[in-house]
């Protein structure tokens, strides 16, 4: 199966829709009830899936740590979710894209309002 095939995207689609359903059942407290998946990529082996995940909160890594931690409760769910011959091994990786989104729109709406003070002092 190559890389960017339609079973490859459709699996993606799907793990990533099953992992964002799981993930709101795990009651460890360092998970952010916020978390969110942004992106599945499943190895076209099927062995290994890189979960993206976002948080809304500051305490990223906590929530890290934590689905870590549950990581076999959430291979069990996805096992049980979604059928694939091999459930595959997750390793999530925090999507800080968001927050730096975020972060960059406000950097550039505090200089466009900086930009129209020197203007009206200027006038």
């Amino acid at each position: 199966m190559k890389k960017n095939s339609t079973k490859n995207n459709r699996i993606n689609a799907e793990v990533q829709r099953a992992l964002s359903s799981i993930l709101r059942t795990v009651k460890d407290p360092r998970v952010d009830p916020f978390v969110s998946v942004t992106e599945a990529i499943v190895a076209p082996d099927l062995k290994t899936c890189k979960v993206y995940v976002s948080v809304l909160s500051d305490d990223g890594e906590e929530t890290l740590e934590g689905l870590k931690s549950a990581e076999g409760y959430i291979r069990r769910e996805l096992a049980r979710e979604v059928n694939l011959r091999n459930t595959p091994e997750l390793r999530f990786i925090l999507d800080t894209s968001i927050s730096y989104g975020a972060h960059m729109s406000k950097r550039i709406e505090e200089v466009i309002a900086a930009d129209e003070r020197a203007r009206e002092g200027t006038e």
